[in-house]
């Protein structure tokens, strides 16, 4: 467009911060041992964590969190642009962290706001009490108790004692659960598998596994096999 000038950037670079643990990455299978329970004072996570700083529209990009309206918020794009006439601005679309809603908001060039700052923690997860998870932090032993509606459904049917996730953080709350994307569970109940079926043959079969979760495997799965399964589209992916 004549008079008007823009760029537009792509990158993918994430400042979510993470705590320093000897377990920073998750694991992409299930622990083989759960180490003794033990319970301590959680310290206040406001002692824990830096003050928020304030950067300029001018820095944004994809992957920066921000506070909008006292919500914190990832940019998923954005786009610098300086108009023939009038203020330079930053259009941007932007994901809310704790509705998952997505907007679209501009703003001026140079202004200010506040960063939101997002944590990453790691824990094993070590059993169920209730409607509750408990995860530990292996290096403290502090355990967190989590709801199972902030978990959600789609992700509790694939949790087993002993597997590694992230607990999301902003302003002292947990917000979301991360769980492994790849995870090995064993099939407890299944038909068995026919003679002559092998690795190559088609057709599927529900399988219900460890967890309680239920999947379609191919014919020659029988009980007591682990499997790899997808937890972001729960699709068997192949034996373990």
């Amino acid at each position: 467009m004549a008079g008007m000038a823009a760029t537009f950037s792509i990158s993918s670079a994430s400042p979510i911060l993470s705590r320093p643990s000897p377990l920073s990455s998750l694991s992409f299978a299930s622990k083989s041992f759960i180490l003794p329970m033990r319970s301590f004072n959680r310290a206040p996570l406001s002692h824990r964590i830096p003050r928020i700083m304030a950067f300029s529209s001018n820095d944004i990009k994809v992957g920066s969190n921000i506070e909008v309206d006292g919500a914190p918020w990832r940019v998923i794009e954005f786009l610098h642009v300086k108009p023939g006439k009038g203020a330079a601005f930053v259009r941007t679309k932007m994901r809310n962290y704790l509705t998952g809603n997505t907007v679209e908001k501009t703003f001026r060039a140079g202004s200010t706001m506040s960063e939101a700052a997002i944590y990453k923690e790691t824990k094993q997860f070590t059993y169920k009490d209730g409607p509750q998870y408990v995860f530990m932090d292996l290096t403290t032993f502090e355990e967190t108790r989590v709801n199972e509606s902030q978990i959600g459904a789609e992700k509790t049917k694939w949790l087993k004692e002993g597997m590694d996730c992230n607990l999301l953080l902003w302003n002292d709350r947990l917000f979301d659960v991360e769980i492994p994307i790849t995870v090995k569970l064993t099939v407890v109940d299944v038909d068995p598998g026919l003679k002559g079926d092998t690795a190559q043959g088609g057709g599927t079969k529900p399988a219900t596994l460890d967890t309680g979760a239920v999947v379609f495997v191919p014919l020659f799965v029988n009980v007591g096999d682990e499997i790899l399964v997808d937890t972001r589209t729960g699709q068997y992916m192949n034996r373990a």
